[in-house]
Formats: structure tokens, C-alpha cells, sequence
């Protein structure tokens, strides 16, 4: 019942969730990682029990990897990660332009990207991942958008 109530904020009637939130930061020696979308205002953070969540909390906003140094770490992890045979080291760090620019620096969506690739390139007794082997997988819909929106601006310019 009380997961429910994670919408808490908004049915004073399930204070649990909000309660036990404050019971555990107040007797337990841990530190809390609560990860969700739009926290600050799902509730869980309004009204007088919100308000004490609030203030045991530190909020930390994320977002997608910019395409700098930073977006190297997560590209070569993946990279590491892969067991392909014929697979060139540093073909995917290459192309990270390439590789940020068709999954806007998520993670999740480079993951998926380069997993799909991956398993293409195992079925096809390849096993190696290119370019074009990337340009034929699709990802996911916000990926593709911004990906699709952003190559045709490219174009107009072009």
C-alpha cells in the first residue's frame, strides 16, 4: 500500500512512506540514494512531512553526458566490455561524436546501442562492430528523435 503512497505527498491519508523515510534517516547509520524523474515534484517532497524529507535531503540534478571528456569514460567502458573477435580497439572511441550524437549522451541509450550492435555482430559471424553496423540499429524512440531531428537540421545546413 505504502509504495503507492510514493505519490505520498499528495494522500495525507498514507503518511507511512514519509514516516519511514524520517524513521531510517533518523536511526539508521547509512547513507540514502533515492533515484527517480521529477522528484521534487512527485510529491514525495510536499507538504509538512515533504518538507521534512526536504530537509534530510540533497537533491542532485543529472542529465546526459555533455560530449567532452567526460562522455570518453563511459564509451571506452562499454567498449571494454566487449568480447568480439574481430573487434578493432578504439573503433568506438572513434566515434564518439557520432556515438553521442545518435544517443544524446544517455547512457542507457549508448548501452543499448552498442549491445544490439554487438549481438548483430555475432550473428552475422562478423564479430565486429562498424559504422555501418551502428547506422542499421535502431534505439530508442527519444534517441532516434533527437538523433533524426538533428541529422536533418545537418542537412538544411549543409
Amino acid at each position: 500500500m505504502c509504495h503507492r503512497a510514493l505519490r505520498a505527498g499528495r494522500d495525507s491519508r498514507c503518511p507511512c512512506l514519509s514516516d519511514q523515510l524520517k524513521y531510517f534517516t533518523e536511526h539508521l547509520p547509512a547513507t540514502f540514494i533515492h533515484a527517480g524523474i521529477d522528484v521534487e515534484h512527485s510529491g514525495l517532497f510536499t507538504g509538512i512531512r515533504g518538507d521534512r524529507i526536504a530537509g534530510r535531503c540533497t537533491l542532485l540534478r543529472t542529465g546526459p553526458f555533455p560530449l567532452d571528456s567526460e562522455w570518453e569514460a563511459p564509451v571506452a567502458t562499454v567498449e571494454a566490455t566487449l568480447r568480439l573477435h574481430q573487434h578493432k580497439a578504439e573503433t568506438l572511441a572513434g566515434l564518439r561524436p557520432y556515438l553521442h550524437q545518435r544517443t544524446g549522451g544517455m547512457i542507457g541509450s549508448l548501452s543499448h546501442l552498442v549491445r544490439a550492435a554487438a549481438i548483430s555482430a555475432i550473428l552475422d559471424g562478423s564479430e565486429r562492430i562498424t559504422r555501418r553496423r551502428l547506422d542499421t540499429i535502431h534505439v530508442d524512440h527519444a534517441s532516434e528523435r533527437a538523433f533524426r531531428g538533428e541529422a536533418r537540421r545537418g542537412k538544411a545546413a549543409g
